[in-house]
């Protein structure tokens, strides 16, 4: 098997103390590989990119995982992927405490792996979550979710309801509504990359209150 790829975004004044780690979106089905002509992948680079400097500030890397193909085809592909690099953040950085960032499928596969138990949080931005989705993973996690009213290619209904059934398990779980933005978060770009730290960063705080510089 070929290994997914990860891009690694470390502190430079010294070791993380904990880990972001992105997870990029996708299709229902398709076995393309992923490569640099993957909008999804150019989109989790580029978020990846502008979150790094404030999780820097505050002694966070921030990791991307590249998946083998580009469907979910059934989950089992990207979750494998993504349980793989979790081990590779284990490997190489030791028990940090890692917050799973997903748009749209990676929000999908962020939920399927949060069970890891490095993960202590997802968030997810533009999901696309069902009632086929696991919420037990969340047990003793933290959700954050963000959507727009105008994404035509997942749902805020079902993210809504998602974030309602994780409230049962999770330690919390809320829900950011984007008013009129879309899907790809090309529209209105500052502010989901704005929401995307500031929530991975208050997921940190709630289970590892002096992770801050």
């Amino acid at each position: 098997m070929t290994d997914p790829l990860l891009t690694r975004h470390d502190p430079v004044a010294g070791p993380a103390r904990a880990l972001v780690l992105v997870l990029h979106g996708g299709k229902p089905r398709s076995t393309q590989s992923v490569d640099g002509r993957s909008a999804s992948w150019r989109r989790a680079l580029w978020l990846q990119r502008e979150i790094t400097d404030e999780a820097h500030a505050a002694g966070v890397g921030v990791w991307s995982a590249r998946y083998r193909t580009r469907g979910w085809n059934g989950g089992g592909a990207p979750t494998a992927d993504a349980r793989w690099a979790l081990e590779q953040v284990r490997t190489e950085l030791g028990e940090v405490p890692v917050v799973l960032l997903g748009h749209s499928m990676g929000a999908r596969v962020a939920v399927h792996v949060a069970d890891d138990p490095s993960v202590v949080g997802v968030v997810g931005l533009a999901p696309w979550w069902s009632s086929d989705d696991p919420v037990h993973t969340l047990a003793g996690r933290t959700l954050r979710a963000a959507h727009g009213r105008r994404d035509r290619i997942t749902s805020f209904r079902e993210t809504a309801r998602y974030v309602d059934r994780a409230r049962e398990v999770a330690d919390s779980a809320d829900l950011r509504d984007m008013g009129g933005l879309g899907h790809y978060m090309l529209a209105g770009s500052r502010r989901w990359h704005d929401v995307a730290i500031s929530s991975c960063l208050e997921v940190l705080d709630a289970h590892v209150p002096h992770h801050r510089r």
